[in-house]
């Protein structure tokens, strides 16, 4: 058992393979949302209620991640200090994929507000045009996952080299 779990016991256990599906953002526009989201992220539109929500996917799936209009049309970002949505993390395949999205977001002019290496994933930090915190990333291979000397997890936040990410992507 690891420590922490004797401490924030678990209600019961949750089936070993259930993952999050997809995230619904509140946007102030749907448009702007989807030049984001897909014409810079590169993910599908896949269906539109009207000019309040989109649904977009990676691969064809229903959708990862839901844009809304329904509380929040023309609104401006919550403020910095307030409760709430931290990131959505977007975890791509290998770190050549991760390189070329590190590429589009630079040459689409969106700015980074972070790259970290931690141990188990390498990550790049943004935000969208509503300010909802996107992190892209990629998973190193368990294996390669950094432990203890008794052998639990080891995370940590390191600078990214993000020169190196992006020769990665020529």
């Amino acid at each position: 058992m690891h420590p922490l779990n004797a401490k924030y016991p678990a209600a019961g256990t949750i089936p070993q393979g259930t993952d999050i599906g997809h995230v619904h953002l509140k946007v102030s526009s749907i448009d702007r949302a989807l030049d984001f989201y897909c014409g810079v992220l590169g993910f599908e539109l896949m269906a539109t209620m009207g000019d309040s929500a989109a649904f977009v996917s990676a691969g064809g799936y229903h959708h990862h991640i839901g844009l809304n209009t329904w509380h929040s049309r023309d609104a401006g970002p919550p403020p910095a200090r307030a409760t709430g949505l931290y990131h959505v993390a977007i975890r791509f395949p290998t770190r050549r994929d991760l390189a070329v999205m590190l590429k589009r977001v630079v040459d689409a002019g969106v700015p980074l507000q972070g790259a970290s290496d931690h141990g188990v994933s390498e990550a790049i930090y943004q935000a969208d045009p509503d300010q909802n915190g996107i992190e892209l990333y990629r998973d190193r291979p368990r294996e390669e996952w950094p432990r203890d000397a008794n052998g639990a997890l080891h995370m940590y936040s390191q600078s990214l080299d993000l020169d190196a990410l992006l020769r990665e992507a020529e």
